[in-house]
């Protein structure tokens, strides 16, 4: 008895440790951790810092808000995924995207991108802990290749008034466009040069680290190295009075304070917004950000857990996700998710475990501490220079010519949130997921049904049957079947169905009632035991079944000779 109870015990310790390693998957590969691993971890995050110190930088820019924004949001998911996560080489940070959609929310209120994150953060750890990590796959593939690449074109070109250094270019793309060669004639010459220069030398290192395979550190801190020097070139010219490039100017220096996010806004004049006005502000931003962070980090995971041969769970990464963003906003950061370079990047340089974040964070740590004054002389073409050659690898032109081989249908989703995103990118990615929700009702309602003669008539159902495809059933049967003179049976190949509801087992009972009075036959065949039960236990009068297509068309057969 006593061993019998020791046994129940240890089963239950067993099973709470089995539950707390998978909301805390970190204690699945600490006990393991050794010196070989901490030397790649180390090695890595050293080399993802580098990237990431210039990156965050310049998304900032993107973002609209002032430089030291971009560090303050690039470090706290390093410490937090590395508890939660359960990819060894993902990073989480500022993006391209997320910067570009918190613009296009916030208008560069750094107050509202702080109270964002916090928002963001606690609806994708909700959605992690009710499992509604599905919701995620009903955003198809053609919407989020064109919205990535609608983004790609708006954020690159975002960066050619910092390229030209003009001044009181719009934000909205259409008018930014407008004014931005409207402008050109304002140019300054320094910037122009300056950020030719870095394109030039960024284009050449990226050329060369596609044809390098082996040294992977020293093209990967590339932009490091870029900014640097322009950085230097900058403080030559300042020094000396000669004020030849727009410089990023004041950035607050040391390390933001731990406070809570401010739940209110005040404005120039002194009005005070509450908390309510602001969420109401956001719109529809608050649904779509969320999404696209979960989406962007949770496609980089499977990438690179795929590639590396392990498993990730997307539950926890959500989880991840939205605990990072809660934390962050108190730290003044606003909305992050996975970085499909940097991850790149920490994946080349063989990193083992997600420790190698906590190297990236202290990285970006040391920067804020004792860096900004030097980012003071950072140069915004050069920013501009790293951000349009960080974005101009998602212009993905192949992926139409893909699809129009595959599927030309997939196209209209791709084209319309392409788009529409020039407009406001939330419509754009609104109007994609409407467009193949749209296909997939529309799949659903219309499901191919093909239809043989064999003395009977055949009717093979490709996939299941639910409530919008009813009227469609219905009507090929009525007008091949009952409104023909003589009417005629049907036998219903049933064979990949497996799916039936009650709409569905009404139509069938009115069908069945319609075939009886013209004294004909509507046979079902090929039913799975699942679909089978459910038929019995409707009480359909009438109702013929076979487990074949053999032995319903010889029953039919003999019916007609009988006949």
């Amino acid at each position: 008895m006593e061993r019998r109870l020791m046994r129940r015990q240890s089963a239950r310790r067993c099973c709470s440790y089995n539950t707390l390693k998978a909301w805390l998957p970190i204690l699945s590969w600490l006990p393991k951790y050794n010196l070989k691993w901490l030397k790649m971890d180390v090695l890595a995050g050293l080399t993802v810092g580098l990237t990431t110190v210039p990156q965050a930088l310049a998304y900032a820019e993107v973002a609209g808000l002032p430089v030291q924004f971009g560090l303050y949001s690039a470090f706290m998911g390093g410490f937090i995924y590395t508890f939660l996560g359960t990819s060894k080489d993902v990073t989480l940070g500022p993006t391209a995207i997320m910067s570009l959609l918190c613009s296009s929310v916030v208008g560069g209120e750094p107050h509202r991108a702080v109270l964002l994150s916090l928002l963001c953060g606690l609806i994708q750890a909700v959605m992690a802990l009710l499992r509604l990590g599905f919701l995620l796959d009903f955003i198809s593939f053609p919407v989020i290749k064109g919205f990535t690449c609608a983004a790609a074109v708006t954020i690159g070109f975002g960066q050619v008034k910092n390229i030209l250094g003009i001044q009181g270019v719009p934000q909205q793309f259409f008018l930014e466009v407008y004014y931005t060669f409207h402008k050109i004639p304002e140019a300054r010459i320094g910037d122009v040069v300056l950020g030719l220069i870095c394109l030039a030398l960024l284009v050449t290192l990226m050329f060369m680290k596609s044809s390098l395979t082996s040294d992977s550190d020293s093209t990967c801190s590339m932009y490091a190295r870029k900014v640097v020097w322009a950085v230097a070139t900058t403080f030559s010219w300042e020094t000396y009075g000669n004020h030849v490039f727009t410089i990023t100017g004041k950035t607050t220096r040391g390390l933001p304070p731990f406070r809570p996010p401010p739940t209110s806004d005040t404005t120039a004049n002194g009005t005070v917004v509450s908390f309510g006005e602001i969420v109401e502000d956001f719109g529809g931003g608050l649904a779509v950000i969320p999404f696209m962070g979960l989406l962007e980090s949770i496609a980089i995971a499977k990438a690179f857990a795929s590639q590396n041969d392990y498993r990730i769970d997307a539950n926890q990464e959500l989880l991840a996700i939205g605990v990072t963003n809660i934390m962050g906003s108190f730290v003044s950061a606003y909305p992050v998710t996975g970085s499909f370079g940097r991850t790149a990047v920490n994946s080349q340089t063989g990193v083992c475990t997600p420790a190698g974040g906590v190297v990236t964070s202290v990285i970006v740590l040391l920067s804020l501490a004792f860096l900004m004054p030097a980012f003071y002389y950072i140069p915004k073409a050069s920013l501009a220079a790293v951000i349009i050659c960080a974005v101009a690898p998602m212009v993905d032109y192949r992926v139409v010519a893909k699809m129009w081989r595959i599927r030309k249908l997939d196209l209209l989703p791709f084209f319309v949130t392409f788009l529409m995103s020039f407009w406001e990118v939330q419509y754009g990615i609104v109007g994609g997921i409407a467009v193949s929700g749209a296909l997939l009702l529309y799949s659903m309602a219309r499901p191919h049904i093909e239809v043989t003669d064999h003395g009977v008539l055949v009717m093979e159902l490709s996939s299941g049957l639910t409530f919008p495809a009813t009227e469609y059933l219905s009507h090929i049967i009525h007008t091949r079947a009952l409104q023909v003179s003589p009417p005629r049976s049907v036998v219903l190949d049933c064979s990949h169905v497996s799916v039936i509801d009650y709409t569905v087992i009404s139509e069938l009972r009115d069908l069945l009632r319609q075939f009886k009075l013209r004294e004909v036959h509507l046979i079902f065949a090929g039913l799975q035991p699942s679909i089978l039960k459910v038929l019995l236990a409707a009480d359909l009068e009438g109702l013929r079944h076979n487990h074949s297509m053999d032995e319903a068309l010889q029953m039919e057969s003999r019916n007609l000779l009988d006949d």
